[in-house]
């Protein structure tokens, strides 16, 4: 197995998130009714808080999965993936909010719209994104970190 070398994963989330922030950026600021430097503010944090909260919140999960059940995360059934997949977005949301609220100065209720609005472009993005960094950015089986055999 072929995996992204760690710089390479660095070059890849260092430019999904610069790229986010600069195409969600504007859609904010016109959908908000804000001036672009509010509107870049406001989703630099929401980014910032994401990139830090998705590893930590995969590594506790991973953990606690692991401790319950004694198996790894690649090994993970798919209801409980299912299960990884909603509790992150609703923690993400939980943890964006207040900023969309404090920052953004909405509404609770707007909050959570402008947090599902958020969530449905960047899950189109993700897949824009990715189809377009593997296709310039192939992996190369030279250039990884880690290789493993697919049946050892």
């Amino acid at each position: 197995m072929h995996l992204r070398s760690i710089r390479e994963r660095v070059i890849q989330t260092s430019s999904f998130e610069l790229i986010g922030i600069g195409f969600v950026s504007p859609l904010y600021a016109f959908v908000a009714g804000t001036d672009m430097s509010e509107s870049f503010t406001l989703i630099t944090l929401i980014s910032i808080t994401i990139l830090v909260w998705s590893p930590l919140f995969n590594t506790l999960f991973d953990y606690f999965d692991a401790l319950s059940s004694g198996r790894v995360a690649s090994e993970r059934p798919g209801p409980l993936r299912m299960l990884h997949a909603t509790l992150h977005e609703v923690c993400a949301i939980a943890l964006t909010c207040p900023i969309l609220i404090h920052v953004g100065g909405h509404s609770l209720l707007d909050a959570l719209k402008f947090n599902l609005g958020l969530t449905l472009t960047y899950t189109a993005y993700t897949y824009i994104f990715h189809l377009i960094y593997d296709h310039l950015r192939p992996v190369r089986a030279e250039s990884t970190d880690f290789q493993k055999p697919l049946n050892p």
